[in-house]
């Protein structure tokens, strides 16, 4: 009978247990960084803005014109998304994880010498592109794969942003075929400082259009109308500084491309949001059972 009365105690005791789940959710953060404009009059070049420790722009037309907010570009970052939108709405992104964690934008783009350095491994973690997005084909950064590299410097020019999956150009050519976000080809990419007006732009699409061995000795022919090219480097926008002499072929802007960093976040906002200066997105969540 004892045991009898053990076993109905303890069918009762499990009658009566309920449990509690409880979802709890974690979130990340992606603040906007810096944002090109490659059509609004201001030259986000290799020289201007990326390592020079200033506020470019204001907060209202953060993502209209260039931006730079120099509070951002000081955190340490361990994630990097770019993206290619029209007035706020995203069409394109793509996400990667930095190679060496929690350092600022500001110092990356302030270690130029030697420079050339491929800051992120295995490629992106997350690429967006929606099926209407125009202007893929030859777009800097949704054109080619690979992983990020900065300040990718070769004889006297500079790149701040390539993909590895474009044409590098060796260390020591001069054939300026290689093409970004923030370009100038007529600089010293070790320092930052420009050597003159001519070629300083802020966006170049994906081509195939190396430049004439040797072509700065003697009387520089692209000054005086660029006579020894059968083509030429094709930029997005107005923003470069060359218009007396007309060497870099001016195309429709496809959009603006914004810089979002993150201490934590790996997914970014799909095609199709509406973008803020700080985005919220789910982490993770966790389901926690609790008895009752």
């Amino acid at each position: 009978m004892l045991a009898i009365g053990i076993w109905l105690l303890l069918l009762a005791m499990c009658a009566t247990r309920s449990v509690e789940h409880v979802e709890r959710l974690e979130f990340s953060t992606w603040d906007l960084a810096m944002n090109l404009n490659p059509d609004d009059g201001h030259v986000m070049s290799y020289s201007v803005g990326w390592a020079t420790d200033a506020f470019i722009g204001t907060y209202s037309e953060a993502l209209t014109k260039d931006y730079l907010n120099r509070v951002v570009w000081n955190k340490p970052v361990n994630y990097i998304a770019i993206v290619r939108h029209q007035i706020g709405e995203v069409d394109a992104v793509k996400v990667f994880r930095f190679k060496e964690g929690d350092r600022s934008m500001l110092s990356r783009f302030q270690a130029m010498n030697p420079g050339r350095e491929v800051v992120t491994e295995g490629g992106p973690i997350q690429e967006s592109v929606s099926k209407n997005a125009p202007n893929t084909h030859d777009d800097p950064v949704f054109s080619v794969g690979g992983d990020l590299a900065f300040n990718w410097g070769y004889g006297d020019n500079g790149h701040r942003i390539v993909l590895t999956g474009g044409y590098l150009s060796p260390l020591g050519s001069e054939d300026d075929n290689t093409h970004g976000l923030g370009n100038d080809y007529a600089c010293n990419p070790l320092t930052g400082v420009s050597k003159g007006i001519w070629w300083q732009h802020e966006i170049s699409n994906i081509v195939d259009c190396p430049g004439p061995s040797g072509w700065w000795e003697g009387i520089p022919s692209r000054f005086t109308g660029c006579g020894s090219y059968s083509c030429y480097p094709t930029i997005q926008g107005n923003d470069k500084t060359d218009s007396e002499n007309g060497c870099l072929k001016v195309g429709p802007v496809y959009g603006n491309y914004a810089i979002y960093v993150s201490s934590d976040a790996t997914r970014f906002p799909r095609p199709g949001t509406k973008l803020q200066v700080e985005i919220t997105v789910e982490k993770r969540s966790t389901v926690i059972e609790n008895e009752l």
